[in-house]
């Protein structure tokens, strides 16, 4: 590390210590370090000729189910595959030190925080390897996706509804009470951590901007530059992996 982002750590280290609730926005590029591909990323080779609405909008899926669900299948592979790297596992063991002062919010769908140690991490854009119904049931029945018969992708036996992977798609909105909660962490938290996301997607990336206008001070770990630059009191340049262990261990 060079001496300006090694600088930084120092002083955002005594912001850690001394803050009573604290807030680390993640992005894709947290889990990129882990080797999971960014939504655009994952549209490569067979799927580089699709349209990203055509993989990612109910619109797409009732079009062809079948091609939507196997590119799920296969980043749901790539998500079981990945392991956390230092920077989840630096904030897991934190976590795990001082209960009730850390909330992780993440714009990412796997489950790499989850496996850290974060098991509560807000995930505003879904879980990807949940499957929930594509429509409401038509008898009211409240039956659970498990019980649907196989097939890519699955069905119900009864009305022939759909599985769909459980991820907000283009156009659907954020789960309501995940949301809620971003909200309010970042309404009372002391200081936010925005970690490896460009803070191109909204409302995500709003919440930098709500906890500063709220008091908060705001860091910007990234090692390119972000959307959310401006908005923050401090940016370090570095990887989530390099930076977050040096910010949080034995802090």
């Amino acid at each position: 590390m060079d001496a300006d982002l090694l600088a930084g750590i120092a002083a955002l280290r005594q912001r850690v210590a001394s803050a009573r609730r604290l807030v680390v926005l993640t992005g894709a590029g947290m889990s990129a370090e882990s080797g999971i591909p960014t939504f655009r990323d994952a549209m490569t080779g067979l799927w580089s000729r699709f349209d990203p609405a055509a993989l990612a909008s109910e619109e797409g899926f009732r079009a062809a189910p079948d091609r939507v669900w196997a590119w799920y299948a296969e980043r749901r592979a790539g998500v079981r595959a990945a392991r956390p790297h230092a920077g989840h596992r630096a904030l897991g063991q934190f976590a795990h030190r001082h209960p009730g002062r850390l909330t992780v919010v993440s714009q990412n769908v796997d489950d790499l925080h989850q496996r850290a140690g974060n098991l509560d991490t807000l995930r505003l854009h879904g879980d990807i390897g949940a499957d929930r119904w594509l429509s409401a049931c038509p008898r009211g029945l409240g039956c659970s996706p498990a019980s649907a018969l196989p097939g890519a992708p699955p069905h119900c036996a009864d009305c022939g509804n759909l599985v769909r992977p459980g991820v907000v798609w283009f156009g659907e909105a954020l789960p309501e009470a995940t949301w809620s909660a971003a909200e309010s962490a970042a309404e009372h938290c002391a200081l936010m951590l925005v970690v490896g996301t460009s803070g191109a997607v909204w409302p995500a990336a709003g919440l930098a901007g709500r906890a500063r206008r709220a008091g908060a001070h705001v860091a910007v770990i990234n090692p390119h530059a972000s959307e959310l630059d401006d908005t923050a009191h401090q940016v370090l340049a570095g990887t989530a992996a390099a930076v977050l262990p040096a910010l949080l261990d034995g802090v």
